[in-house]
């Protein structure tokens, strides 16, 4: 059945409507690890990055990530990695309920190296591994007449196994008016034609596999490939050629990927010369990585056509994503975003030159890491732990030997939790915990769910210094990837000249280490006290780092009154919308004061809640050292206090939500 490509949602639509999902994609699911090492034989390759991986699994997670329904059909093992790929994809939002768990097989892997921009070394582990097991009976017909199209590459038709499976899949979906894709991606080292090592050759001409193919293309509405994987379909070198073997069989939309070209649509009759077919341009940019590009293009090309737009428009966000993710590191994670592929095709457009480096776009760079879904962070209620001075002195002042220090952090860690069953305070707690005393603590915090922070500065440096020395990236490759980076610096925007440049210089070198880290950024800014204190000494902080263009996911900042707080919710909402939030710090202050600077924050828009320390363990903390409590009566002692402080916030919180907007205003101004 062909597709007519002046098909729009004000006309006739592609798709059969009142569909719950927007595609199913059948195929490859494992996981890639990324040489880091880019130009390095993959025999000297050091350390790799983890990322989902698999034809489909990208297709599925680039779908999702453009904002369509996305489901994935396949399997994994009953292992980590398998949990991973699972994890991976419910993040993003696609859909799940049909990746099975095989209990007798691994989850596929796939090594991969960037040795230069021609030269891919890659090596398929895939024996007898879990997404090629896929049955018949993972599925049922009503799975796939839930969805408007079924996607499927061509590796799932390359073994008995997945053909009996994905034939099945094909039947339900011609049965139930599902249109059908066809991911050619093919790759002979998975068809058994070459050495079981040699997963970089992309094309070997075979008649057995061309006969195979096909026999399956009758069955497809929407058929995607290079002109590699088309001269395999069509059983000829020479590319019209094989278009025209192609079309002999199925009436199917042909798209054929030209790389750095853009790509050419056939729609209808293969004409005598491709001259006459029209290319549809790309953004000629930097190839970093060509791996996953074709996998980018088919989720770019679907976020259109699934949304029944001309096929040049399809073909426009096709080019733009592959061109992203070529000059990217990695594939399912460098997939853009709606901001990002609206962004890169406004200024392409504008500056053609310019955006050859698209890694080199620092607002592009922002939008890849603040428009993907992110665990969503509405409110946080934090004890904070991280100090390390202050425990010292309470171990010298009461006689303890400092090794007690980290014993005592792991109990907080039980207090904290303790707190979240008993309030049911799920996906709402929070924790700062330095490595210094608490690395025990860090450990068992570590994949809660909590929101963590770790500290990077010196205690009390002025200017600002790292713990760990200047390299603070290197500090950071060794932390999850859940622990939000947290630095206090002791900034004014007044203070000498010299002063303010090398903290920010080092402010700079902590912003860039994060951007390449991953991690998140809370700066924890508090003017010091010995320079002139104003109503708006936070706010011009706050807007000089921004001038220089540093963007933390978090701030953490003092208690200020609600006209501050209207002027700091007016200053991220100008400059950074995609801003996490603000936490307040304590200071040691009592309950009841620390209750006043909850209610002047309770109309902030942008105030999460808070992150204390001293104020909860200072008390309890001074007499389990001593020895004069025991780890009971400390655990019960701050859950008392951090319990206290979570009903003052959410007391304020709730009287804020329902006073009336003028009389809160009212308020405000009497606050100001």
């Amino acid at each position: 059945m062909a597709l007519s490509s002046n098909s729009s949602a004000a006309t006739s639509s592609r798709f059969a409507t009142g569909r719950s999902r927007d595609i199913v994609c059948l195929g490859r699911l494992a996981v890639d690890l990324y040489a880091q090492q880019v130009g390095s034989r993959l025999e000297d390759v050091s350390s790799f990055a983890k990322y989902l991986g698999g034809s489909s699994a990208n297709i599925a997670f680039g779908c999702t990530r453009l904002g369509l329904a996305a489901a994935m059909l396949a399997r994994v093992g009953n292992d980590h990695m398998g949990r991973f790929l699972a994890e991976t994809l419910t993040r993003e939002g696609c859909d799940v309920s049909h990746v099975r768990i095989d209990h007798e097989r691994l989850t596929a892997l796939v090594v991969l190296g960037l040795k230069d921009r021609d030269t891919f070394p890659l090596i398929f582990y895939r024996e007898n591994c879990a997404d090629m097991a896929v049955d018949e009976a993972d599925f049922d017909e009503a799975f796939i007449a839930s969805s408007k199209a079924l996607l499927i590459t061509g590796t799932h038709f390359s073994t008995e196994q997945v053909n009996r499976t994905s034939r099945r899949a094909l039947d339900y979906a011609r049965r139930n008016d599902v249109r059908t894709v066809l991911d050619i991606d093919y790759r002979p080292v998975l068809w058994g034609l070459t050495g079981k090592a040699d997963g970089e050759t992309r094309f070997i001409a075979n008649e057995s596999v061309t006969a195979h193919l096909q026999r399956i293309l009758p069955l497809f509405d929407l058929v995607i490939g290079t002109e590699e994987e088309f001269c395999i379909a069509g059983g000829k070198t020479d590319l019209r050629e094989a278009l025209a073997m192609v079309r002999a069989v199925t009436p199917a939309t042909l798209v054929v990927k030209r790389g750095p070209l853009g790509c050419q649509i056939v729609d209808g009759a293969v004409p005598a010369s491709l001259d006459s077919v029209p290319v549809h341009g790309g953004v000629e940019v930097e190839v970093l990585n060509v791996l996953g590009a074709g996998d980018a293009f088919a989720s770019g090309f679907l976020s259109g056509w699934l949304r029944d737009q001309p096929l040049d428009a399809c073909a426009r966000a096709a080019n733009a994503s592959g061109a992203l993710v070529v000059s990217r590191h990695g594939c399912a994670p460098a997939m853009p975003t709606p901001a990002e592929l609206d962004y890169f095709l406004r200024e392409a457009q504008a500056d053609p030159q310019r955006m050859r480096r698209p890694d080199r776009d620092a607002t592009l760079a922002r939008l890849h890491r603040v428009t993907p879904p992110r665990t969503p962070r509405d409110e946080v209620l934090g004890f904070a732990f991280d100090h390390r001075n202050q425990f010292f002195d309470l171990a010298q002042q009461t006689g303890a030997d400092e090794s007690r220090i980290a014993q005592l952090k792991g109990l907080f860690v039980e207090a904290v939790a303790q707190t979240e069953t008993a309030l049911g305070l799920q996906g709402r707690i929070a924790v700062l915990i330095d490595d210094r005393y608490g690395q025990d603590a860090l450990n068992a915090a570590t994949g809660r769910g909590w929101w963590i922070g770790r500290p990077v500065e010196l205690p009390g440096s002025v200017p600002l210094v790292f713990d760990h020395g200047r390299s603070v990236g290197t500090t950071l490759a060794s932390w999850p990837r859940e622990h939000i980076v947290k630095c206090l610096v002791q900034f004014h925007p007044d203070e000498p000249i010299e002063q303010r440049l090398e903290q920010e210089a080092q402010l700079r070198a902590l912003y860039d280490a994060v951007q390449a880290s991953g991690h998140e950024l809370l700066l924890e800014v508090i003017p010091p006290k010995h320079f002139p204190q104003a109503p708006d000494t936070v706010y011009r902080a706050l807007k000089r780092l921004y001038n220089i263009g540093i963007y933390p996911e978090w701030w953490k900042l003092e208690p200020v009154d609600a006209t501050q707080w209207q002027a700091i919710d007016a200053l991220l909402a100008e400059r950074d919308p995609y801003c996490r939030g603000v936490v307040l710090l304590g200071l040691s202050a009592a309950v009841e004061q620390l209750s006043e600077g909850f209610r002047a924050a309770a109309g902030s828009a942008t105030c999460r809640g808070f992150t204390v320390g001293r104020t909860i363990f200072h008390e309890p903390s001074h007499a389990w050292l001593a020895g004069q409590i025991g780890d009971d009566e400390l655990i019960a002692r701050v859950r008392q206090t951090f319990e206290t402080l979570i009903a003052a916030w959410r007391d304020t919180r709730s009287a804020s939500a329902t006073q009336p907007a003028q009389s809160r205003n009212v308020h405000q101004e009497q606050a100001a």
